[in-house]
């Protein structure tokens, strides 16, 4: 039987994916700056502080996840599902968000968007006009 080292936070996105498929949920301050996870599916993951700056995230599934006080700073998150993600304190700065869903997903006021970014319009975009 492997014995997970606490102490060692998940550094590589193998290590993420066999862990995630054996069950394991808590990836808490995951060091994955610039790692490609495109296409990945780990919805209800812990990601909670994780460094995921300037990593590959397009059209992965994040659903549900935790990301709070995550770095996602440079990340990309085109086409990205976050609906329903816990956003507090995240880092999106100079993030690309374009087509990333965020309906239900929670943040409060020291998560940190893109300059031009309108988060109310991605939270609830059946209220957009035509």
């Amino acid at each position: 039987m492997v014995q997970n080292d606490f102490k060692h936070p998940i550094d590589n996105v193998t290590n993420l994916l066999a862990e995630y498929a054996a069950g394991k949920r808590n990836f808490a301050k995951a060091e994955l700056s610039g790692a490609n996870l495109q296409d990945v599916d780990v919805k209800g993951a812990d990601l909670s502080y994780a460094d995921l700056s300037g990593a590959n995230l397009s059209n992965a599934n994040f659903r549900g996840c935790d990301l709070s006080f995550a770095n996602l700073n440079q990340a990309n998150l085109e086409n990205t599902d976050l609906r329903g993600a816990m956003l507090f304190s995240a880092d999106f700065r100079q993030a690309n968000l374009q087509g990333t869903k965020f309906e239900k997903a929670d943040s409060d006021r020291t998560t940190q968007f893109p300059p031009d970014f309108d988060l109310e319009a991605r939270l609830f975009p059946q209220k957009q006009l035509p």
